[in-house]
């Protein structure tokens, strides 16, 4: 193969040194008119043999070349013809005032001031338990019972004041009968009267105090009942079967809290504060129902930010109908700044699609544009609020589903 290459290059020197020599049918018929050797027609072969193989050896760079690329035009994804636009008719964005919305998040919290602390006059040991933590309880129930020796000193103290008040009364009567008949001075019935006064006044506290501790004075027990101050639900409990409680002392028993109204503590950033005053209402939706929108009244604006997050706690007071928990969170919606005007179209305008809102606006003669919006609010008369995408008196398709189907055919 090496000498062939050589033999190659050679024949190449050779050709640029000698004139260019064109071998075609008519040249060989002069060679043999002239009668030339064999020889030379061999050598002459031959050549043409090697620089056939020296020419098969390059490659043709055109064969070589990738094909020419072809470029199509960019067409907008949401322009779309129809054969026939009559079928869909049009409808004008009409003007809507509305107030710009303040959607916040907050946490449902009981009213402090309906939450009562159940207490327990009595110290001692927890016997038994007639309620949990979440019960629903009435006024006057029974929430636990407690065994006590203060109901022992509590019973002692009454029936010595029953005593004393028994015999201050019989040495009343008698001073009265001495007093009567001369036989005593009247200082002395006076200081018998006081002292019978005081001996009442000592057993009707002594009768009191069975009382609060919920004892029978005719028949004692050191059992004690615990009974609910309210009618609500236990939002807190701190004791279990044979734990101690403490007579007026903390941690107490139960909390109970009436949640026909409840608290809600929502965030609101300095920069939207001149949105919310004290007073306002707001629309209030709880996650776990968001079919359902309740009023809340703005009780209180706290007048510290957190330093961190930039926020004021703002407080509402809504109306609890028994579906708001403690601890749920929802989102708060204040309207209290200007109005601004925005466009409103037929909810059927409005094509839902791909998590996102779309309308078609006409281009021309049966070219429509499918463009993004915001939807709002519904209104009435199955009208539908644009927040954004288009404004009052753009014309769009009043029915956007049947555009849509239209299309995807």
């Amino acid at each position: 193969m090496k000498s062939g290459w050589m033999l190659c290059g050679l024949v190449e020197r050779a050709k640029s040194k000698l004139p260019a020599v064109v071998v075609d049918s008519a040249s060989l018929r002069l060679a043999g008119r002239a009668k030339a050797p064999v020889a030379t027609c061999a050598v002459v072969a031959l050549g043409l043999l090697f620089l056939a193989g020296c020419n098969a050896g390059k490659a043709d760079p055109k064969t070589e070349a990738p094909p020419t690329a072809t470029v199509e035009a960019d067409l907008d994804a949401n322009n779309f013809k129809v054969d026939h636009p009559e079928q869909f008719p049009l409808v004008t964005a009409v003007e809507h005032k509305a107030a710009p919305a303040l959607n916040v998040t907050g946490v449902v919290q009981p009213d402090i001031n309906r939450a009562v602390p159940v207490i327990s006059l009595a110290a001692g040991r927890v016997v038994e338990i007639k309620a949990r933590l979440g019960d629903t309880v009435t006024k006057g129930q029974l929430l636990l019972r407690v065994r006590s020796n203060d109901v022992s000193g509590a019973y002692q103290t009454y029936l010595k004041a029953e005593s004393d008040e028994r015999l201050a009364r019989i040495q009343l009567e008698r001073e009265q009968i001495l007093y009567d008949k001369g036989a005593v001075a009247k200082s002395a019935l006076e200081q018998a009267e006081t002292a019978e006064k005081d001996a009442q006044v000592d057993l009707n506290a002594a009768t009191e105090q069975l009382r609060l501790l919920g004892i029978d004075k005719d028949h004692p027990s050191g059992i004690v009942d615990i009974t609910a101050p309210i009618s609500g639900v236990i939002t807190d409990q701190q004791v279990t079967t044979a734990s101690g409680v403490t007579g007026l002392g903390s941690p107490n028993p139960f909390t109970i809290s009436d949640l026909s109204y409840v608290w809600i503590i929502c965030d609101v950033y300095e920069n939207d504060l001149d949105a919310v005053k004290v007073g306002d209402y707001a629309d209030i939706h709880v996650t776990a129902y968001p079919g359902r929108a309740f009023k809340g009244r703005i009780d209180n604006i706290l007048p510290v930010l957190d330093p961190t997050l930039r926020t004021a706690k703002v407080r509402l007071e809504v109306p609890n109908p028994g579906l708001m928990r403690v601890g749920m969170f929802v989102t708060a919606t204040f309207y209290g700044k200007e109005p601004e005007a925005r466009a409103a179209v037929p909810a059927s305008a409005i094509l839902h699609l791909h998590d996102r809102e779309w309308v078609y606006a006409p281009i021309s003669a049966g070219h429509f544009k499918r463009l993004e919006v915001v939807a709002g609010a519904m209104l009435p008369g199955n009208l539908q609020e644009v927040v954004s995408g288009i404004k009052a008196g753009d014309r769009v398709v009043s029915n956007a589903l049947a555009l849509q189907n239209t299309v995807e055919q």
